[in-house]
């Protein structure tokens, strides 16, 4: 269930909201929420929707602290956590602006480079961009974990034929609508390039930075991820072979 108590918002339409899924983050929730801002000053407007997804630390007060001097942020809790694309879909569905992004809650996406991932899609005049997506280079992460993300993403590629190198990064930008319209189920957000593509738009991949991880741990391990990745696989390979491509658009009678 997603409460709605903690919201607040600036007046000013956002030309981007800005999507960030938290879980028991309360070392990294201040200094990324004061990041974020660093790095949206250049937009007319923008707004910061966090996921608090069920935290059972103090990410949630350390956000409702945040909020007193930043206008822009607007909080939702999940009474349970969901995971981290139940929480995405959570804070997309709130946003009020037509593109959005997305970086992960734990510190290592620096809000840095997040101008990479809406400049392309407010820069599109004809729209036919739907989906920028994040690539990390210099994985600030254990070996073992890069390893199996190597030949996870390798898989994927194999199946889906993507384009995409670096499908776990939660740095990635979109048109709300479009991203909305996609089928939701858990896991998703390491599939958007396949299911963008699959509906006809186009993907542009840019490279980001990683940073070594503020607090918190992990919520992932290789074994977990490795389990429930071969069904959402053969789902996602599925979609895209049953995928309609053809997009209306508006006409003046």
């Amino acid at each position: 269930m997603v409460s709605e108590k903690y919201q607040s918002a600036s007046e000013l339409m956002p030309q981007v909201s800005i999507v960030v899924p938290m879980h028991n983050e309360e070392g990294a929730a201040t200094r990324l929420i004061h990041e974020i801002c660093s790095a949206a000053q250049a937009l007319d407007a923008f707004e910061i929707v966090v996921v608090d997804d069920g935290s059972t630390d103090q990410t949630l007060a350390r956000l409702v602290d945040a909020r007193q001097t930043t206008t822009q942020l607007r909080i939702l809790r999940h009474t349970v956590a969901g995971g981290q694309s139940a929480a995405v879909h959570s804070g997309v569905t709130a946003a009020r602006a037509a593109v959005c992004v997305t970086l992960d809650g734990d510190g290592q996406n620096p809000p840095s480079d997040l101008p990479s991932l809406w400049r392309p899609l407010l820069d599109d005049p004809d729209q036919k961009i739907g989906l920028v997506a994040g690539q990390r280079v210099g994985r600030q992460d254990t070996q073992a974990k890069k390893l199996a993300s190597r030949f996870a993403n390798a898989l994927r590629g194999w199946m889906l034929k993507d384009g995409t190198r670096d499908a776990g990064c939660g740095m990635k930008g979109f048109r709300r609508e479009t991203f909305l319209a996609l089928p939701y189920f858990n896991h998703m957000h390491r599939y958007l390039p396949a299911l963008f593509k699959a509906q006809g738009w186009t993907v542009v991949h840019v490279d980001v930075s990683h940073a070594p991880r503020q607090s918190g741990q992990s919520k992932y391990t290789n074994i977990g991820r490795a389990a429930v990745g071969v069904w959402d696989l053969l789902g996602v390979a599925w979609l895209i072979k049953r995928a309609k491509t053809v997009r209306a658009e508006d006409e003046t009678l």
